[in-house]
C-alpha cells in the first residue's frame, strides 16, 4: 500500500485565502488522499504526515512513538535534548516525574474555585475597554491580559513583573523576530524564572511554584517547568480568545445563538477548540518499525501530526468545516492532544474561555469588527500557536 501513498513535497503552512480559520489547502488535499502521506521535513529528511483523526489519536497514545526532542530526525543536524523540566519533549519516566507533582494542581475542582477570580479579572478588562470606549484592539485589551493575569497569579509572578514577562513570551513565541532576538528573549525569560524560583524557595507564598519547591525537583527543573506552564498557559489561551472572537464575529448566526442561550457556552467552547485548532502540529519519532495505516513507519523516522486536519476529519466530525456551536460531536477533538501528553492545563483554559467569551458578548451586545475581515492581521505561520496579531473591534457606546 505504501507505494501508492500521496506525497507532500514540503509541509504546507499557508492558510487558505479568504478563510483564516481553515487548514492550508495542501493539508486538506493530503487528507483527501488518505490519513497518511509521505512528506519531506524542512531540514530535508523524509518523513510522514498524519492527517486523519484516528491515526493521529493512535500515535499520541502509542508509547512506541517518542516525544523526545533529541530523537527528532528532520535534517542533517543533531537536536539537543530538552532542558530539565521541559517535560513536553520527554517520554516516561522522565516526563512522569515532572508531570506528577503538577497533576493535583490543575484539577477540575481547583479550576472551578478559580472561576471567581477569573470572572473578576475579565470584568476588570471589560471595564477598562468600556471606559476607554470604542474602537479597541481586542488582543491587547482582552485576549492577552486575562490569561496573563491568571497564570501569573497561579504561579506567583509578582504583579509588577507581568507586563515585561508577557512581552518576552510574545517575542519568542510570536514567530516574527530574528534568531538573535528570539535567543535574547528566551535567555531573559530563563534568567527571570531562575530568580523567581530562588525567591520562592527563600520566601514561599500561596501559589503553585512555591508548593513545588517542597518537592524533590531542583532549581533548574523548576525553571523548566515554570517556562512550560507560563508559556502554554498564556499563549494558547490568548490566541483562542482572540481568534475565537474573530470566528464568532465572522459567523453572526452562531454568535446570535450564543448570545441568546447562555447554556450553550460550554458546548461553544469545545466547538471553537475543534474548529480553530490553534496548536497546529506536533511531532513524534518511531522507536521501532511500526505498522500504521497500512504502511510501515521505519524506526528513527519522525512523523508530523496535523491537529488541523484531524479536528476537521469528515470521518469523525459531521460537516467538519462548518462552525456549529450546537455540534454534538465536538467533545472528541484533539485540541488538547491525547495520551500522556494531553494538556495539563486544559481545565483552566476551558474555565477562562467560558468566562471570558460569555462576559464579552454579554457586556458588548453590539460588538463587531472595526475593519473589514480581510484586513485583520494574522500571526505568521511561523508562530508556534496560530492566532491574530490584532483584532480591531467596535461597539455602540452608551452615553
Amino acid at each position: 500500500m505504501s507505494e501508492s501513498l500521496h506525497t507532500v513535497t514540503t509541509l504546507p503552512t499557508t492558510r487558505q485565502a479568504g478563510c483564516p480559520f481553515d487548514p492550508p489547502a495542501e493539508l486538506l488535499e493530503a487528507r483527501g488522499h488518505g490519513p497518511i502521506s509521505r512528506c519531506t521535513h524542512p531540514g530535508g529528511r523524509p518523513g510522514w504526515l498524519i492527517t486523519g483523526y484516528d491515526l493521529v489519536r493512535s500515535v499520541l497514545a502509542d508509547s512506541r512513538f517518542s516525544s523526545r526532542k533529541e530523537l527528532l530526525n528532520v535534517g542533517d543536524f543533531e537536536v539537543p535534548p530538552a532542558p530539565p523540566g521541559e517535560f513536553l519533549l520527554m517520554d516516561d519516566p522522565q516526563h512522569r516525574r515532572y508531570r506528577k507533582p503538577l497533576a493535583g494542581k490543575f484539577t477540575v475542582r481547583r479550576m472551578r474555585l478559580l472561576s471567581v477570580r477569573i470572572e473578576q479579572i475579565t470584568a476588570d478588562c471589560l471595564d477598562a475597554m468600556e471606559k476607554t470606549g470604542p474602537p479597541a484592539d481586542l488582543v491587547t485589551a482582552f485576549a492577552k491580559p486575562i490569561p496573563t493575569m491568571v497564570i501569573c497569579e497561579l504561579l506567583g509572578v509578582p504583579y509588577e513583573d507581568r507586563g515585561s514577562f508577557q512581552e518576552q513570551i510574545d517575542t519568542f513565541m510570536g514567530g516574527e523576530v530574528s534568531d538573535e532576538e528570539l535567543i535574547a528573549a528566551y535567555t531573559a525569560t530563563q534568567e527571570y524564572l531562575a530568580e523567581l524560583v530562588a525567591a520562592k524557595r527563600a520566601h514561599p507564598t500561596d501559589d503553585v511554584l512555591s508548593e513545588l519547591t517542597d518537592s524533590d525537583l531542583n532549581d533548574e527543573e523548576l525553571k523548566g517547568i515554570s517556562l512550560i506552564l507560563l508559556a502554554a498557559g498564556f499563549d494558547t489561551t490568548a490566541n483562542m480568545l482572540s481568534l475565537g472572537t474573530f470566528a464568532l464575529l465572522r459567523n453572526p448566526a452562531q454568535l446570535a445563538a450564543l448570545r441568546a442561550d447562555p447554556a450553550l457556552t460550554d458546548q461553544a467552547v469545545e466547538e471553537l477548540l475543534r474548529y480553530l485548532s490553534v496548536a497546529k502540529t506536533f511531532m513524534r519519532t518511531a522507536l521501532e518499525d511500526i505498522e500504521l495505516g497500512g504502511t510501515t513507519i521505519e524506526a528513527g523516522t519522525t512523523v508530523v501530526l496535523s491537529y488541523h486536519t484531524a479536528n476537521r476529519d469528515p470521518e469523525r466530525f459531521t460537516d467538519p468545516h462548518v462552525l456549529d456551536l450546537r455540534r454534538q460531536d465536538a467533545g472528541g477533538h484533539l485540541a488538547f492532544s491525547h495520551g500522556i501528553h494531553q494538556c495539563l492545563g486544559q481545565q483552566l483554559a476551558r474555565v477562562e474561555m467560558r468566562v471570558a467569551f460569555r462576559a464579552l458578548i454579554d457586556r458588548f451586545p453590539t460588538l463587531r469588527l472595526a475593519v473589514p475581515a480581510e484586513e485583520v492581521v494574522l500571526r505568521p505561520e511561523t508562530a508556534d500557536i496560530y492566532g491574530v496579531k490584532s483584532l480591531p473591534v467596535t461597539w455602540d457606546a452608551t452615553s
